[in-house]
């Protein structure tokens, strides 16, 4: 058995806290149910703390030069690349995802950050056309001290998504990772500040969330959320955030419909789709779900599917041949059987999977159905987990309709070979981002993020740091 190696805690003006007088929460492995550490969690004057330090660590990082900017940044993503090893295997113990996966999203975390590090560099104005002896500009300046609320599926990237563009706007930040993966988030942490990153500009704290959340969105200190979760959480904090006209980035939940239509390369698909589908066992805000094939097609997809799902390998995620490891807690496997029960009993077709792996962990067969009724609740709420469902359609028509018909808009995913076919597909379809023959939606100078409940704004790319800027109008004559 690996050893845990990290020592989850809070971070507020340059010191890390223990627990002592603190109430604490134990954090657990997943693969196993055995308990990792016992996370302290803030109290009131913690949050107070938090929010002094974010107050004092601004107008102090804001008139950092932009080269110390960029070379805190910059040392922060070659300490992510040099510490990969040990953070890749925090997370899986943490969250449970095989650690090939985990190894991927430190990579691609320090990639962000080093992206966010030229970034600063790039903080561009304009110059508006004004009569000889005026002038008029537009400038972005940094919102202000900063909220982050991160989710426990990406406990690597989401801390430093959220951390780097706001670092590079020129922010304070306090942050609230997952009790889930606690140690991933320090450890995360500990690269900016052994990077340079002055004590006040950033802290980190647990707790419960609605605690968490009420007290510093309340705070005039804080002048700008960003959140990633679920809708109804989001349209929570989005109430909250609304009393004190505070800007929010909301990146929530979606239902990913994917198009194969019956021109598509058909193992490129289902190979694609495979991939992405089982990816961090579902719990993926952009996972496929809900597969929408011509039906000349969509009885040979969903067999393939199914069978690629049968032969998958679930186990924990640190041993070697483990291609999907368990999910992240308790809750989730109940929560599978509660969706895979009802579009069962409303008639769908079981394919492959639907059923709890082994007596200890949070273990779950990849599971496939077809011909789910659209009134069930698998057709109509995110899964977050390891279940597919394969519908049947005739147009193209059909498709768009039942790719639009939720209120999500996250991402939307197009598999065929006629380029108007494409090109009408992906006018119709409404999303955020949109795949076309491909399922990789992230790209560090791409925005990231979605449309109607699915959020609004974006993280990654130069819109992530704008996020986390306001725009000036300066004018003299």
């Amino acid at each position: 058995m690996t050893d845990y190696p990290a020592r989850p805690s809070l971070f507020i003006d340059g010191h890390w806290l223990a627990r002592e007088g603190r109430d604490v929460h134990v954090v657990i492995n997943p693969a196993d149910g055995r308990p990792l550490a016992e996370l302290p969690l803030a109290t009131t004057a913690d949050l107070d703390a938090a929010l002094d330090a974010a107050q004092r660590g601004y107008p102090l990082w804001r008139a950092t030069s932009i080269d110390q900017k960029a070379a805190v940044l910059a040392g922060a993503a070659r300490l992510i690349r040099e510490r990969s090893e040990l953070i890749a295997t925090t997370a899986t113990l943490e969250q449970g995802k095989p650690l090939a996966e985990a190894r991927g999203e430190a990579a691609y975390t320090a990639a962000l950050v080093e992206f966010y590090a030229g970034e600063v560099r790039r903080n561009y104005g304009r110059v508006l056309a004004r009569p000889a002896g005026q002038r008029s500009l537009v400038v972005h300046e940094p919102v202000g001290p900063s909220l982050a609320l991160c989710p426990w599926n990406f406990p690597i990237l989401n801390p430093a998504r959220k951390l780097a563009p706001a670092l590079a706007a020129g922010c304070s930040m306090i942050i609230k990772p997952p009790e889930e993966a606690p140690g991933t988030a320090a450890l995360v942490l500990q690269c900016f500040i052994d990077a340079g990153l002055p004590a006040p500009v950033a802290s980190m704290v647990f707790g419960v969330p609605d605690h968490v959340s009420r007290d510093l969105i309340a705070s005039p200190v804080i002048r700008k959320i960003s959140f990633t979760g679920s809708v109804p959480v989001g349209k929570h904090l989005m109430a909250l955030a609304a009393a004190g006209a505070k800007r929010t980035t909301m990146e929530l939940g979606g239902h990913g419909p994917v198009i194969v239509w019956e021109d598509a390369d058909f193992e490129k698909a289902v190979t694609m789709v495979s991939a992405f589908k089982w990816r961090n066992a579902g719990q993926v805000c952009v996972s496929p779900t809900r597969i929408i094939v011509h039906d000349a097609i969509a009885d040979r997809f969903a067999a393939a599917l199914a069978e690629r799902a049968r032969a998958l390998q679930v186990g924990p995620g640190l041993d070697a041949g483990t291609q999907m490891g368990p999910l992240a807690n308790a809750r989730r496997p109940a929560a599978m059987a509660g969706l895979i029960g009802d579009a069962l009993a409303q008639g769908g077709t079981l394919l492959a999977g639907g059923e709890r792996l082994g007596s200890a962990g949070n273990f779950w067969a990849p599971t496939v159905l077809a011909d789910v009724p659209l009134t069930a609740r698998l057709m109509n709420e995110e899964p977050f987990g390891p279940v597919a469902t394969v519908s049947r359609v005739t147009t193209l028509d059909e498709a768009i309709a039942e790719a639009n018909r939720l209120p999500f808009g996250l991402a939307a995913y197009l598999f065929t070979e006629n380029a108007r076919t494409a090109n009408i597909l992906s006018d119709a379809v409404e999303a955020g981002m949109v795949g076309i023959n491909m399922m990789a939606m992230s790209a560090a100078d791409a925005p990231f993020g979605g449309v109607k409940d699915s959020g609004h704004g974006s993280e990654d790319g130069p819109e992530g740091m704008r996020a986390f800027q306001v725009v000036k109008a300066i004018h003299q004559h």
